[in-house]
């Protein structure tokens, strides 16, 4: 799998653009997401709105659009009063629709959007669905993603026992690679490696921490030894920060570097911080999600090549980030 992202990578000349924040789009289109669940509610009342968010990042020049999964759990739709089958169709579904997306997104393109070549020829620009799967704190829904703190109970043994059948399903549903996303802590890291390992699972993922100081991930563990667990894994084909200040991601982009020569994602969120107790995002004194379009060059020449933006970010932020790259012109 070593040479998968540099593949791709080649075929979007060198960088690569990820969609951006996923429930913010959903609720300015009208869903309701006060629900344990989050996003991946819709899945159940609402999968038309997740497609037509998916559309919207592909239209804003998006190559790789992740799956509203991050919250779709087998164990959290069985709350719900699902079965399991129930549950795992409801997790596959995820993909489904992010593929029907691309289909749709691909049947369309026509001479005025930035897959046609002027020279009278077609290019379809490469387009990868990534299977998200949020943190065992997501599922909690309790703010926990945000502070790795799980408590003595927590082991990895429980966090490879609660990932292990979403894992599986997601990675038999037709996405091309796994995104592991917001790892709150090295001892999940090592669960999310472990599992790739144990159930011989067959596409590539990457892994994205989470950081609130510019140091460390959100739980205070290294990040240096976090990413190592990711570069020792030769499932994961890149590495990098999500749902992160804007801020700090030059200096996480520079320490992640000095352990692993994998491609680097970053992928931040608006600026703005979010208090797992009242679940609102405050205003803070970071850059919002305009400002760091203008950061996005630099962060290409620290190291970086996958970018794109977490929670509160837009299609607009992707449509800036994919300017900036110059990877397409509008």
């Amino acid at each position: 799998m070593g040479s998968f992202m540099a593949d791709f990578l080649q075929q979007c000349g060198g960088c690569s653009v990820i969609d951006g924040g996923f429930a913010t789009e959903l609720e300015r289109h009208g869903a309701d997401l006060n629900d344990p669940l989050w996003s991946a509610t819709c899945l159940i009342s609402s999968p038309h709105l997740i497609r037509r968010v998916h559309l919207d990042y592909l239209d804003a020049g998006a190559n790789i659009i992740c799956t509203a999964s991050y919250q779709a759990t087998v164990q959290g739709f069985e709350a719900k009063g699902f079965s399991t089958a129930e549950s795992e169709d409801l997790v596959r579904r995820s993909v489904e629709i992010a593929l029907e997306a691309r289909d749709i997104y691909l049947q369309r393109c026509t001479k005025d959007s930035w897959d046609f070549l002027g020279s009278g020829g077609s290019w379809r620009r490469p387009i990868l669905i990534a299977a998200s799967i949020g943190s065992y704190g997501a599922y909690l829904a309790d703010g926990s993603e945000y502070n790795g703190n799980y408590g003595d109970s927590v082991t990895l043994e429980t966090l490879k026992d609660f990932h292990r059948r979403r894992v599986q399903v997601l990675a038999n549903a037709g996405a091309d690679l796994l995104a592991f996303e917001t790892i709150p802590n090295k001892l999940e890291a090592q669960a999310y490696a472990e599992l790739l390992d144990e159930e011989g699972i067959q596409i590539p993922a990457w892994f994205a921490f989470n950081s609130k100081d510019g140091i460390n991930v959100v739980s205070g563990d290294s990040l240096s030894d976090c990413a190592s667990i990711a570069d020792a894994s030769k499932q994961v084909v890149a590495v990098g920060i999500n749902c992160t200040p804007p801020r700090y991601i030059h200096g996480l982009i520079l320490s992640i570097q000095k352990v692993t020569c994998k491609p680097i994602l970053v992928y931040p969120n608006s600026g703005e911080t979010y208090d797992g107790e009242t679940k609102q995002w405050s205003k803070s004194d970071g850059m919002i999600e305009e400002d760091f379009v203008s950061y996005v060059r630099k962060w290409k020449e620290a190291g970086a090549s996958l970018f794109g933006g977490c929670c509160r970010t837009t299609p607009n932020t992707i449509r800036g980030i994919a300017k900036a790259l110059s990877l397409n012109s509008v």
